[in-house]
């Protein structure tokens, strides 16, 4: 059992189940919908979800996705898509309770990865904000 949530604390959820998949998205509508440069989802059946507090809101991302979020405070949390992924749920996975412990196995949509992306390893690296 895995727990999570928004940042808030509004929405909380539990997922009881096998994990399909981890994997980091490129695709432009994730890349959009988050602000984010890529965005990591863990796939479980969409029955191991249950949500304990709160209640998401749903946007018609495309023709057959559904986003749901914290309308409190924007936090993106799952993802429908009965066309592409049938009987699954994505779970932004950043938003677990304990995702230190659960790295991603695989990226997809990299067709939209953005054309510098391979240049970030090189790039320097604190560890936190650089002085003035």
């Amino acid at each position: 059992m895995a727990n999570g949530g928004c940042h808030c604390g509004a929405v909380r959820y539990a997922i009881e189940g096998e994990m399909v998949y981890h994997a980091v998205c490129h695709c432009e509508d994730c890349r959009r919908s988050a602000g984010a440069l890529m965005v990591p989802w863990m796939a479980f059946p969409k029955d191991a979800l249950k949500v304990q507090s709160g209640a998401p809101t749903v946007y018609r991302s495309s023709e057959n996705g559904e986003r749901h979020f914290c309308a409190t405070c924007g936090t993106g949390l799952f993802y429908y898509n009965e066309t592409t992924l049938p009987g699954i749920v994505d779970i932004q996975s950043a938003t677990l309770d304990d995702i230190a412990e659960r790295a991603p196995q695989i990226h997809v949509q990299v067709a939209d990865s953005l054309p510098w992306e391979g240049a970030l390893d090189s790039m320097p690296r604190f560890d936190r904000y650089p002085g003035p």
